[in-house]
């Protein structure tokens, strides 16, 4: 027998302002009583939902129970600025780049995730304002922003990828802003309204076969032939479970002191007025990640709820998976002045919502992928990258469940690598943190 006890349950910071953008969603279904399934599936952001997604296709007739804590999309799903990249975008690079062979690979898979990402967003009938492969731009601001442009570029070009590099007029046209001096735009990055799309996929898989409970977080797990998994109205007993809960893999008991808990912060604008619109210029839709890896997000948006702008930037190391109130408006004074020095036009243009994400980080970038006990599987830790790493380890731990021997010895080849010992992690990490956002410059 196996017993697990959660520790910990997730504490999200702010209102999942995607969520909030959209109407009420219907009354949630939660766990009452005891059930029985083929499959428990913990957790419904882009990892959960992609590894049921795959259990229904693989075994159709099984019975598929997906345990949600909160409701769909008010987690870390409907919290991320819903960019699903497609080519190298590692956070701990000076450019987003790595090493070549191993680069190909993990475009190959992230790729393989946006397609059945857009497989579903057809199937179930997501507009193109909530599914988008428009591709997105590394946005320069400085001299040494287009130099890191130009060798992610020349990355790309060695892997075979091409990209296209846009001038300070390109970008203006394109942001209504002369902040850019040049941009690196590459087509293969799905653009998401992330809380709708994980509700839409959520709704569209729902079924007799797929029940999908929220406001059930999972308490504890016990083993006893079968896994049992106790919410606090009922429980859940299946052959096989698929934890998909990224960085709360700690909280039930597992890889302590191998994953590290960052928050990143972002803040959305009020809907834009027609005067506003016009001021700015340039097109209504469009998404920059930095060319610092250390820098601020932007993103506008157009969609029945309004024109928007979303700014995200800050990176804080949290090892107690929380922050508070006081942390969220301290950082929207950042929010505040990267807004106005990209749209002074806009200066009078409040921001409507504020809110905190948490990411979860390996030392070494894997992932915390496989086998953990008997019948019990793990797709967790994205590494920052929660929409398209989030797809690739929850397909790949349905195959895994289901006897595919191969996904073990290449997507979860390496493990986290162990993490420093306290006080010196915590120190090394906000140290670190600090040095590489104040080298970021303007790019912040």
């Amino acid at each position: 027998m196996s017993r697990i006890a959660v520790s910990k349950l997730p504490i999200d910071p702010g209102p999942a302002a995607w969520n909030e953008l959209l109407p009420n969603a219907p009354r949630p279904q939660s766990v009452e009583g005891h059930l029985t399934a083929d499959w428990i599936v913990i957790g419904a952001g882009f990892a959960g939902l992609a590894a049921a997604r795959r259990l229904s296709q693989l075994c159709p007739s099984d019975r598929i129970s997906v345990l949600e804590a909160r409701r769909v999309a008010e987690g870390p799903a409907g919290r991320n600025s819903g960019f699903m990249i497609d080519l190298p975008h590692d956070l701990a690079s000076v450019d987003y780049g790595g090493a070549r062979e191993k680069d190909r690979a993990l475009t190959a898979d992230n790729r393989h995730a946006i397609a059945f990402a857009a497989e579903m967003a057809r199937e179930f009938g997501l507009s193109e304002d909530v599914f988008s492969q428009s591709g997105k731009i590394n946005g320069a601001a400085t001299a040494k922003g287009h130099a890191h442009n130009c060798e992610y570029a020349a990355h790309l070009a060695s892997m075979g990828e091409a990209s296209e590099m846009l001038d300070a007029q390109s970008m203006r046209d394109l942001t209504g802003t002369d902040y850019y001096r040049s941009g690196l735009y590459t087509a293969g990055t799905a653009m998401i309204q992330p809380a709708a799309y994980v509700r839409g996929v959520a709704q569209g898989l729902s079924s007799n076969r797929v029940q999908i409970f929220e406001n059930s977080p999972v308490t504890g797990l016990i083993r006893d032939g079968d896994w049992t998994a106790t919410t606090p109205a009922g429980k859940v007993t299946a052959p096989k479970v698929i934890l998909a809960v990224n960085g709360h893999l700690n909280s039930f008991g597992f890889l302590k002191n191998h994953l590290m808990h960052v928050f990143t912060y972002a803040s959305m604008t009020r809907p834009l007025s027609a005067a506003e619109m016009a001021r700015l210029g340039g097109h209504r839709v469009w998404g920059i990640t930095p060319a610092d890896p250390m820098g601020t997000t932007v993103r506008r948006i157009s969609s029945p709820q309004g024109d928007r702008i979303i700014v995200r930037n800050r990176f804080t190391f949290d090892p107690s998976m929380e922050v508070s109130d006081a942390r969220i408006a301290r950082v929207g004074r950042d929010h505040d002045a990267a807004f106005v020095a990209r749209f002074p036009m806009l200066a009078d243009v409040a921001m409507q919502y504020r809110w905190g994400g948490r990411l979860c980080l390996a030392l070494n970038s894997a992932p915390a992928f496989g086998e953990l006990e008997p019948g019990l599987y793990s797709a967790c830790c994205q590494n920052g990258l929660g929409t398209a790493k989030g797809m690739v380890s929850g397909m790949l731990a349905a195959d895994m469940a289901m006897g595919d021997s191969r996904v073990a010895s290449a997507y979860g080849a390496r493990a986290p690598s162990r993490l420093p010992p306290e006080p010196f992690l915590s120190l090394g990490a906000r140290v670190t943190m600090r040095v590489k956002e104040w080298r970021a410059g303007r790019e912040l």
